[in-house]
């Protein structure tokens, strides 16, 4: 038998990893989640037990979690606001790898929290970079992540107990989905919607996404770390069956600078 003297070749994926690896950086997009952290006012904060503990004398430790699935850094899939409409287990995975745009209006939210994008936004990063690609993960950076996990900062309430935080707009949501055509979008913020409006009982933004078959992710961390054009993201979940939320681990593959 004559010994195979060829060097075994590395299967291309393998090679495109180790490119991509030795190539990008890779930043966590993700707030690790804990009991008495911001969230969604009407929502009970998460219980955290240890039915076995190492330090009791068990032989392994295990967490019992008792939470919303709209908890911390989450997705929030269709069927989240629309009856019947798309569950976490029916979005497939390939909507989990995505090209990265990032809308930046934190300037304009250091003077005024009520800020939000505007088609002129879309339009300068047009500028910069051309057309926001189809299918693209969409993310809007305020600075609002810098205040987790203060609840009182986040919530950013007045003395009539009106909450003053950024969100999304309209006319920039239907740009986004109806003429760019993107996947699904994402905010540091607690929820799609700016605080004038959530404090009136108004969710109308988010409905308006989820209402497009479209996703989302809430509360996400560190965008100010990400380019505003180049980037992938990278958003999984565990896989509840009808599943109507879940805390997320989301992630960038980015260059330096």
């Amino acid at each position: 038998m004559t010994p195979n003297t060829h060097a075994p070749v590395e299967p291309p994926l393998w090679a495109l990893h180790r490119e991509l690896i030795g190539k990008t950086v890779r930043t966590d997009l993700t707030h690790a989640f804990h009991p008495g952290q911001p969230h969604f006012p009407a929502f009970p904060d998460e219980k955290r037990e240890m039915p076995f503990d190492m330090a009791r004398g068990d032989g392994f430790t295990v967490h019992l979690y008792t939470i919303v699935g709209q908890w911390g850094t989450h997705v929030d899939p269709p069927v989240h606001f629309v009856a019947g409409a798309r569950s976490l287990d029916e979005i497939p995975v390939d909507e989990m790898i995505l090209p990265l745009v990032v809308l930046d209006i934190t300037e304009r939210v250091e003077a005024d929290p009520d800020a939000v994008p505007t088609l002129d936004d879309v339009a300068a990063w047009e500028a910069r970079h051309g057309r926001v690609p189809e299918g693209a993960f969409v993310a809007l950076r305020t600075g609002w992540g810098r205040r987790w996990p203060d609840p009182a900062a986040m919530a950013n309430k007045d003395d009539a107990g009106v909450s003053h935080y950024p969100g999304w707009s309209a006319e920039v949501l239907r740009h986004l989905f109806e003429e760019a055509g993107v996947t699904a979008i994402g905010h540091e913020q607690t929820d799609t919607d700016p605080g004038l409006a959530t404090s009136a009982g108004d969710f109308g933004l988010e409905r308006y996404v989820l209402e497009r078959d479209r996703w989302q992710i809430e509360l996400m961390a560190h965008l100010d770390r990400v380019p505003e054009a180049g980037a992938l993201i990278v958003a999984t979940w565990p896989k509840p069956q009808g599943g109507s939320g879940f805390p997320a681990r989301v992630f960038a593959l980015h260059q330096e600078g």
